[in-house]
């Protein structure tokens, strides 16, 4: 069960994290304990993040060695606000690359692009990452930058 504190309840943070299609930035320990920082597609369900990688990919084999995670989803652009904390990850098969079909159809609309053309090819085998969430922080900085946010928007709109 994952413990969630912070500015949003457990709920907030939920719809946040099922809502948001920023990647998740995944920090964990390779084997000479220095840390190692990537960032994955990512889909929030029942509790845990799945994500997805190539099965020859660095990170797996981290991962193989020291399951402990932390994590992070967070905004690009003010207001800035996101979600934080640590847990464990579980590697398993990416069976009919599924949870990869669904992290492209997520991100990138479709699959008929040649980025998603070339994720799907056979010859790539992919592994599903599972995040398991132990603790997790929430932060919300839209009222302290309202200003800001808004001066953002603007020059978007231009």
């Amino acid at each position: 069960m994952t413990e969630f504190r912070g500015a949003w309840t457990e709920t907030e943070a939920e719809s946040f994290l099922t809502e948001q299609t920023i990647p998740i930035r995944l920090a964990c320990h390779r084997p000479d304990e220095s840390l190692w920082m990537v960032a994955l597609w990512y889909r929030y369900r029942d509790g845990t993040f799945e994500c997805a990688t190539w099965a020859k990919a660095d990170l797996v084999g981290y991962l193989r060695n020291d399951s402990q995670v932390a994590f992070e989803v967070s905004a690009n652009h003010p207001p800035y606000r996101g979600v934080r904390g640590n847990g464990s990850a579980s590697l398993s098969e990416d069976e009919g690359k599924e949870v990869l079909r669904s992290l492209i159809e997520r991100y990138l609309g479709d699959t008929d692009s040649e980025l998603a053309r070339w994720l799907l090819s056979p010859e790539r085998e992919e592994v599903r990452i599972r995040v398991h969430p132990q603790r997790a922080y929430s932060w919300d900085y839209s009222e302290r930058m309202r200003d800001v946010a808004e001066a953002d928007s603007v020059t978007d709109a231009e």
